[in-house]
């Protein structure tokens, strides 16, 4: 059973990894405001610095001091693509970046949340933490950094491949631990 976790995890990583590789790009917006490891999203509509006000603003909405800013470049990506077809988000966006002040991804964390707790109730401020939720944490790098493997279904469920491993619980004996499916 082990055996097959770590495969589940190593398949996992790869795929992370191999999303890493192909989106190493040179010379896109996101590239020069990157921290770590190269890497590069393309950006249709928004000019690096403008994202790099959105990475500030999802970083603070969602913040995970040790996950890489590939995740958060990802959720910019989403947005992007967003304002690309709508104009009205694309008006929204802008106009909340311009309200955010040109500082704004230079600032303290604290100083950010105050900012952003002004502007919680706005459009923008919704927009942009729903689609920092979404994406970030449905992305295979959070799903790395998080230790989750993803769903189970396909892989034949969560019973018999690590769900029931808890081994700092003391066992239960079979007649206390109630009905189990064939097979167990």
């Amino acid at each position: 059973m082990d055996h097959l976790l770590s495969l589940d995890r190593r398949d996992l990583l790869k795929a992370a990894t191999g999303l890493l590789t192909g989106l190493v790009v040179a010379g896109t917006p996101l590239a020069r405001i990157a921290r770590g490891r190269a890497w590069a999203v393309d950006l249709m509509v928004f000019s690096s610095s403008e994202a790099a006000t959105l990475l500030a603003v999802a970083r603070t909405i969602c913040p995970h001091d040790k996950l890489e800013d590939l995740a958060y470049a990802l959720v910019i990506q989403a947005v992007d693509g967003q304002a690309r077809k709508d104009e009205h988000a694309r008006k929204m966006i802008r106009d909340g970046i311009a309200g955010l002040g040109a500082a704004f991804a230079t600032n303290t964390e604290n100083d950010r949340v105050d900012t952003l707790g002004k502007l919680e109730s706005s459009p923008f401020f919704q927009f942009m933490r729903l689609n920092t939720v979404q994406t970030l944490y449905s992305t295979p790098i959070a799903y790395a950094y998080f230790g989750y493997e993803g769903e189970a279904f396909s892989k034949g469920g969560y019973l018999f491949r690590g769900f029931n491993d808890l081994r700092w619980l003391p066992e239960v004996a079979p007649e206390d631990g109630g009905p189990m499916t064939a097979g167990a």
